[in-house]
């Protein structure tokens, strides 16, 4: 079998606001949100192999194999490969904070579906590989279709949408918020009316996680209440990072200046269609470009 290669960015998002409608009976919320994805990005090379195993390189400190959501989209995705002896090596370039609140994790397992739906030939549909994506994470399957979206349900109910493109400042505390302690939390807002698109398109971007997130995690409120005196300050999802919208790059790097070197920061820009579509687009363009090119070049029989 011939080696195919793909390197792809595997983006952040942000949650322009995250409203929490309800709770079921399962215990998952029931939420609304607006899905952006960000131009900070992982990387992500993949190599097919022959010898039917997922190799990646380097190991994350703490996550074992198999719970590494990259790995776990590679074997999910592995009953479609087109032959059963396809299997990759993966190298991470790690660049998004965990326990951030910017879906890291799923971006980079969303990409991992993408890369190897192509690798090796499984020729699944996007609904089909944001299916298998919903099993590995609610976030999953907005980074797996491309486009920023309103989000109900679980956050598996998506509609694209194209709010505006600011410059954000991302500052992420030195924490790691545990997403289970916040959804437990008895003072979480959990009865925010639902809204429709339209009016979604238009709010200052309320979290409802905000308050616990701050009580659980003093770094979280010293920074949020620091950004306050430089804009409106978000938090995203239920991690550590905040942000804040500028309308120029200068506006938010100035700010970027100042912030206390404790905190890791990030100047970017939202985008309404992801990078990791952007470039798998191109390198299909160009495996169809070498393919016709090969058979022009046949000499007739």
């Amino acid at each position: 079998m011939t080696n195919h290669s793909i390197s792809l960015p595997s983006p952040a998002k942000l949650n322009l606001f995250l409203h929490i409608t309800g709770r079921r009976n399962d215990g998952y919320h029931e939420l609304q949100t607006i899905f952006q994805f960000i131009n900070v990005c992982d990387q992500l090379d993949f190599t097919t192999t022959n010898d039917a195993l997922v190799h990646i390189l380097p190991a994350i400190k703490g996550v074992p194999l198999e719970e590494n959501l990259i790995y776990k989209a590679a074997q999910a995705l592995k009953p479609f490969a087109k032959n059963e002896a396809f299997g990759a090596n993966i190298s991470l370039k790690k660049r998004l904070p965990m326990g951030g609140g910017i879906g890291g994790g799923s971006s980079n397992a969303a990409t991992t579906l993408l890369a190897l739906n192509q690798l090796w030939q499984c020729d699944l549909s996007t609904d089909a590989l944001a299916n298998i994506g919903r099993h590995l994470g609610a976030d999953v399957p907005v980074f797996v279709r491309g486009n920023a979206a309103f989000a109900e349900g679980i956050g598996e109910l998506l509609t694209p949408v194209e709010p505006e493109t600011p410059f954000y400042l991302l500052v992420k505390p030195d924490c790691h918020v545990a997403t289970g302690q916040i959804f437990a939390d008895k003072y979480l807002t959990r009865d925010t009316p639902p809204i429709r698109i339209a009016h979604a398109l238009k709010l200052s971007g309320q979290n409802d996680c905000l308050e616990v997130v701050k009580k659980h995690n003093p770094e979280v409120n010293e920074a949020f209440e620091w950004l306050q005196d430089y804009g409106d300050v978000k938090l995203t999802g239920t991690g550590a990072c905040l942000f804040i919208a500028y309308n120029t790059i200068e506006d938010a790097e100035r700010v970027r200046a100042s912030v206390p070197k404790k905190w890791q920061t990030w100047v970017c820009q939202g985008c309404n269609v992801s990078p990791t579509h952007l470039a798998l687009n191109q390198w299909i363009k160009k495996q169809k470009s070498l393919r016709l090119n090969s058979e022009l070049s046949k000499p007739d029989e």
